[in-house]
């Protein structure tokens, strides 16, 4: 009887304090935050008390500072100017998991492929359809084994050689505001930069997250939003890549933004649109870019190879008509 005396209370505390965080938890409001970043909007909402908008768009900041090709004082634009400097840990991080990404796609992700980008148009130039022997010359410098990392510094076999990490650094930026969030304490939120995205706990209905994806309709103006179907996300990240929005027409073709690294020319398939979910946004983004290059049965191969990867493809069939194949590992996350 003393032991059973002495647990009451003790049961009691426990009740009570459930009772307490439940509370709690029902109480804290959603907080709403938005912005420009990486020269696209953000959206940020999270369950807590303080707004946080400074703090996440400093953290941010410091993957523009090491990321950016447009900053010319960030990281990688020392390095793609030739300066002889040590690498910061974000570089590092996002340059280690960029090469095993290539390294799972036989290349169709590859950081070295900004040459071409650029002479294509999709990057800090002007659009004009190059030449095949400007083709065949750039091609000497893109090869994401041409780059290595030694220690701390960036060792390249041509001082030629340009990184361009813009189809990552989008995805680790919402990893790093997500992280921040985590470091807070905060159990519940939704990071999006520009379409890719980070998910933890519910949202305001108290419910898990719902993340929608796009048609793919030719829509370089990014005015569409209409909605293909809707994800649902449980502790999870995702992203998207398509040829729908990023375009241009010359001489009656059109020209998507994805430069497959091998042939030195935009890629020519059915493939409209991937949608990648994986444990953090930098390697959803990047599989998603890789998959664009690859289209979608080789993308299907890779897949095989990685169950912890989900997948979402929109393509165009024989008709010319979309259609959606999906991985078994995203089936179960379709809300319609």
């Amino acid at each position: 009887m003393k032991k059973i005396y002495w647990q009451i209370p003790f049961l009691l505390f426990l009740v009570i304090g459930t009772i307490y965080i439940i509370n709690r938890q029902h109480n804290t409001p959603y907080q709403r935050i938005q912005g420009f970043v990486f020269g696209t909007t953000y959206h940020i909402t999270y369950q807590g008390e303080e707004n946080l908008q400074q703090e996440i768009e400093a953290e941010l900041r410091k993957v523009d500072l090491s990321l950016s090709t447009f900053n010319e004082k960030s990281v990688i634009s020392r390095i793609n100017h030739n300066e002889s400097m040590q690498t910061d840990g974000m570089f590092r991080t996002v340059f280690e998991k960029a090469r095993t990404v290539s390294q799972a796609t036989d290349g169709a992700f590859d950081i070295t492929v900004a040459p071409l980008v650029n002479v294509w148009g999709f990057g800090f130039k002007n659009s004009t359809r190059p030449s095949a022997h400007a083709i065949d010359s750039l091609k000497a410098l893109i090869g994401y084994r041409k780059v290595t990392l030694k220690g701390h510094t960036i060792r390249k076999e041509h001082p030629d050689i340009m990184l361009d990490c813009s189809a990552i650094a989008k995805g680790f930026g919402v990893d790093v505001a997500a992280a921040f969030l985590n470091r807070k304490g905060i159990d519940n939120f939704m990071v999006e930069i520009g379409g890719e995205v980070v998910t933890r706990g519910i949202n305001p209905n108290r419910k898990p997250w719902q993340i929608g994806i796009t048609k793919p309709v030719d829509d370089s103006l990014n005015v569409q939003q209409d909605i293909q179907t809707i994800i649902r996300m449980e502790n999870k990240a995702l992203a998207t890549s398509g040829n729908y929005r990023n375009f241009y027409y010359k001489g009656g073709k059109k020209y998507a933004h994805t430069i497959d690294p091998a042939t030195g020319y935009p890629v020519q398939h059915s493939l409209l649109s991937a949608t990648v979910v994986a444990d953090d946004c930098a390697t959803a983004d990047a599989y998603a870019t890789a998959f664009m290059v690859t289209g979608i049965d080789k993308a299907k191969a890779i897949l095989n190879k990685h169950p912890e990867l989900a997948a979402y493809f929109i393509y165009a069939d024989g008709g010319g008509r979309n259609a959606v194949w999906f991985s078994p590992a995203l089936k179960k996350l379709i809300e319609q």
